[in-house]
């Protein structure tokens, strides 16, 4: 293998194509960057406001248009008396109907994200532990049994 190397440097009138390229690279490790776990929770508190706020705009936007468009297709449909008039208007009320329901999910959404987010209290565990050997608890046991 080395022979076809040479001959290739020879043939490019190269020299040796062997040797060793050094390079120096500095790299600066001077800069820390701190982030705390507040800063990400407002930053993503500000992104899904922001979604929110424009999705919501967006779905009034459709719901709106929308129901000018099924106005008009119902004139339509009542001066031509078409039944194909009739189906679009049916398919564009279907299409609204969806939409105002996607805007009610989102509502929903965003109050179990915010649920999610918000630290809940602390919760009360209550276990009931018995101390003592096996001997002890078998007698416990069998008081109880006895008892019922």
């Amino acid at each position: 293998m080395k022979k076809t190397f040479d001959n290739l440097d020879n043939a490019f009138n190269i020299e040796n194509s062997e040797s060793e390229i050094e390079v120096e690279v500095e790299v600066d490790t001077s800069t820390e960057i701190e982030v705390s776990e507040s800063d990400i929770k407002v930053k993503n508190k500000d992104d899904i406001t922001k979604d929110y706020e424009y999705t919501r705009g967006n779905l009034y936007s459709l719901i709106e248009k929308g129901q000018e468009a099924i106005n008009g297709i119902l004139e339509l449909a009542q001066e031509t008396e078409m039944p194909r008039a009739y189906e679009v208007a049916g398919q564009m009320i279907k299409n609204v109907a969806d939409a105002t329901d996607k805007l009610i999910d989102l509502q929903k959404k965003i109050k179990d994200l915010e649920e999610v987010s918000q630290p809940k209290g602390p919760t009360n565990v209550t276990n009931a532990l018995f101390v003592g050997s096996t001997a002890e608890l078998s007698k416990l046991l069998n008081q109880q049994k006895d008892d019922l």
